[in-house]
């Protein structure tokens, strides 16, 4: 089937042979880079949302999360180390299952990354609210930060944070090794200072009944914290520069995992236990959905107190047992930290949608670089503009969630992508191998399954929706348009050295000789 071609993994690995970098990082790096990239939005602001979820036994929810993600890194890795390249799953999927695969996992990427700097931008404005509240006295009207979902228009704060990243990327203004590195510490700072304030007030009644909507519900809100673990794939790409990497690469990413989920469950025994965390109920005796209409009515007529009501969890548990200051400051670091999140999404979905109008599977007008800023502006410009739309309009959680669809599904072909090059390309040099991959490989592919079968219908929905779209432009657009369709050979073009891929056009495409295959 033309549909399967696959680009020449030889061509790649020419690519970053001839652009092999130094290895120099350890153990600790590694596992350090990993914590910078897993803390972040979710734990500041998702906290409220899994517990409307499960309760208590969100505390399991981190713990099931964060497995299901130790499993996929550790198929990442691998991917990783064999083809050492940007693009990341959508460039494994391609080298090994073919276009229509890549074209599929690509599209998910998209739909990760950019709802999830939505996500992350509609968790900064909450916190941005309660840091003009109660620094400055400012209250701005509801109808301004808050989406339809919540009785609002529009969520202001939202948009400002997204228009103000996307010129920011636009331009090319990058953060410097120092400014990120200030930002992860301001971020375990205040994490570090919620758990050691919280938790000492915990109280074991906070945490009866554990599990007051079942036992499946710990899955559901694992589902949605998921989100909190995503990051850790920075770990995975840093194969090409690890001293040793069959050692460090999985001390990197267990040991970074295993931190951030001690951290994670130290918050969640500090929320619960300190001012309880049980879902709230309508009169029926049902726990709304985060994010709905229902949960907002209910929040607004007489539980706004309940953390699961809180759009800034964490500073809000802090505020009400007693450190109403330096709850204030949680919340400002989290305003601080929070907007380098919401860049660094944008940052990779723009660069996915590059590389895949670059591979012609997109219209090639996306590629463009800004004469001035050298930047993919229009591709940033089109990102920015449906983030913002995103961010205007829709919830934290049921946002998340969407993303999540995208970020599980690119996992559950990373797992298949392994197995299946553990097959027909067994003696590829590999600086990583996957222990016990007919294990650890199917395993990751049924727990990304198990987490998507557990998204709200909606966030199903629209990722279902979301991939007949993208399937039927590949059929009428990329399908025929593809370099690799085409017969072309962009990198060869560029340097001799580099083999050909080696892939014949469709028959009745025009070559570059306007000849007809």
């Amino acid at each position: 089937m033309a549909d399967w071609r696959i680009k020449s993994l030889e061509t790649i690995l020419a690519t970053a042979e001839k652009k092999s970098l130094t290895r120099s990082l350890g153990a600790f790096q590694l596992t350090m880079l990993g914590i910078g990239g897993i803390i972040g939005t979710g734990i500041f602001v998702l906290t409220a949302e899994a517990a409307q979820v499960a309760g208590p036994a969100m505390l399991v929810s981190f713990v099931v999360a964060a497995v299901v993600c130790g499993l996929a890194a550790l198929c990442y890795a691998e991917l990783a180390s064999m083809v050492p390249v940007s693009g990341s799953a959508y460039t494994y999927s391609y080298a090994t299952f073919g276009e229509i695969l890549a074209w599929v996992v690509g599209w998910a990427l998209v739909l990760e990354y950019a709802v999830a700097a939505s996500a992350v931008a509609v968790g900064w404005s909450g916190y941005a609210v309660g840091v003009l509240q109660n620094f400055a006295g400012i209250e701005l009207p509801k109808a301004l930060v808050n989406g339809p979902y919540a009785g609002g228009l529009i969520n202001l704060p939202a948009v400002v944070i997204s228009v103000a990243v996307t010129a920011l990327l636009v331009v090319g203004t990058k953060e410097s090794a120092t400014v990120n590195a200030v930002l992860v510490a301001v971020k375990v700072l205040a994490l570090t200072a919620f758990v050691a304030l919280a938790v000492p007030a915990s109280q074991s009644s906070n945490f009866v009944p554990f599990m007051p909507l079942g036992a499946s519900s710990a899955i559901g809100a694992a589902a949605i914290i998921f989100f909190a673990f995503v990051g850790f794939d920075a770990v995975s790409t840093a194969a090409e520069e690890t001293k040793d990497p069959q050692r460090n690469i999985p001390i990197g990413l267990i040991g970074s995992l295993v931190i951030c989920t001690a951290f994670y469950l130290l918050v969640g025994v500090g929320v619960i236990g300190s001012y309880g965390a049980q879902p709230i109920m309508d009169a029926a005796g049902n726990a709304p959905f985060p994010g709905s209409t229902e949960m907002a009515a209910l929040c607004e007529a007489d539980k706004a107190s309940m953390v699961v009501c809180s759009k800034e969890a964490l500073a809000h548990v802090l505020r009400s047992i007693g450190y109403p200051g330096i709850g204030n400051v949680l919340g400002l670091a989290a305003g601080f930290a929070l907007p380098s999140v919401v860049l660094m999404m944008m940052f990779a979905q723009t660069r996915v949608f590059f590389v895949m109008s670059r591979d012609g599977l997109l219209p090639k007008g996306l590629s463009k670089i800004h004469p001035r800023f050298k930047t993919p502006h229009i591709v940033t410009m089109v990102t920015g503009a449906a983030v913002t739309v995103a961010a205007a309009f829709f919830p934290v959680g049921q946002l998340a969630s969407v993303s999540n669809g995208g970020t599980l599904c690119a996992f559950f072909f990373v797992a298949l992508a392994i197995m299946a090059l553990r097959r027909t390309n067994p003696d590829r040099k590999r600086s990583f191998r996957t222990p016990a991959v007919w294990v650890v490989a199917p395993l990751a592919a049924a727990g990304c399954l198990m987490l998507f079968a557990f998204l709200s219908l909606v966030a199903q929905m629209v990722f279902f929706g979301w991939a007949a779209i993208g399937l039927v432009f590949y059929y009428f657009y990329g399908r025929t348009r593809s370099n690799v369709a085409m017969g072309l050979d962009e990198v060869n073009e560029l340097d001799p050295d580099i083999p050909p891929q080696g892939v014949p056009p469709l028959p009745g495409i025009p070559t570059p000789g306007g000849k007809q295959a």
